[in-house]
């Protein structure tokens, strides 16, 4: 039992769960001005986590035939059959359920939305297939989550879980263009698209960091709007260091400097961003 929940864990890499559920959760604490209410917060966070799920089996799903293909990806759980694909689809079906259910446990307009934003996460699986700009499809996708707990609180959509939404999906499509350069000769090869297949691996990393720079200005405004003080811009310019930082290492198609841009340095920024955020209401 065990080994199969970590077969489950692994095929939807559950650890990355870690870029869209603090940001979630700082909206969350943005809106309520502290701590939110325990029921809520409970579905907000059993929401992101059912929403992701969801999204990521669907995606190793339709990626299946080139995961396949890939050098990189063929160790997956699909690939070597540790999961069939009746157990991938029925762990979609039950998560996307799950993320339904959470929804309608918060609010009707949460409940309502689910549907089209299910849809929106399932729709980032194909967009490799048609633009160069799935980046920013895949950074929309996860940007959702912040507009989601607003919603969950309040019933309404405000102007600061929309910047922090702008700031997620630039911070998402920055970073996965960095990604994108471990598979540029296999993506050009199968004919799929990116900005690093388009430009090649050092044209595109400068379209990450102008990425980036809009993501930090999109923070500072949602700082900015939500009047957030001292520890939270304290933290601004620490999150400005690592994003530096997480250029300064990347080289394109090295795993391990990119697996060490693309999650370790995330990882920091997206909870340290929520860590700043409570502790600076706290403290007020």
């Amino acid at each position: 039992m065990l080994e199969r929940i970590r077969t489950y864990l692994s095929f939807v890499k559950f650890e990355h769960a870690v870029f869209a559920l603090p940001f979630a959760l700082t909206s969350a604490w943005v809106c309520a001005g502290g701590i939110p209410p325990l029921r809520e917060l409970a579905w907000i966070i059993v929401a992101v986590i059912a929403a992701r799920s969801a999204a990521m089996g669907f995606n190793r799903i339709a990626d299946l035939e080139f995961d396949r293909l890939n050098p990189r990806t063929r160790n997956r759980e699909l690939p070597t059959g540790k999961l069939t694909l009746t157990q991938a689809w029925l762990f979609v079906t039950i998560s996307a359920a799950i993320f339904v259910f959470a929804a309608y446990q918060l609010n009707w307009l949460a409940f309502w939305l689910s549907f089209p934003t299910l849809a929106w996460l399932f729709g980032y699986s194909y967009t490799k297939r048609f633009t160069d700009w799935s980046h920013l499809w895949l950074g929309s996708a996860l940007g959702i989550a912040p507009v989601g707990a607003w919603i969950a609180l309040k019933g309404t959509i405000e102007l600061p879980p929309i910047l922090l939404m702008l700031a997620v999906t630039f911070w998402v499509a920055g970073f996965d263009i960095i990604y994108a350069t471990l598979d540029e000769e296999f993506d050009r090869k199968i004919g799929l698209h990116s900005l690093v297949v388009r430009y090649g691996a050092t044209k595109a990393l400068w379209v990450s960091r102008l990425l980036h720079s809009v993501f930090l200005f999109m923070l500072a405004a949602f700082g900015w709007v939500a009047k957030l003080g001292v520890v939270f811009w304290v933290a601004w310019l620490f999150i400005v260091g690592f994003i530096a930082y997480e250029h300064s290492i990347t080289e394109p198609g090295d795993p391990r400097k990119v697996n060490t841009a693309f999650f370790t340095v995330n990882g920091v920024v997206s909870i340290l961003l929520f860590t700043a955020t409570a502790l600076d209401i706290a403290l007020r």
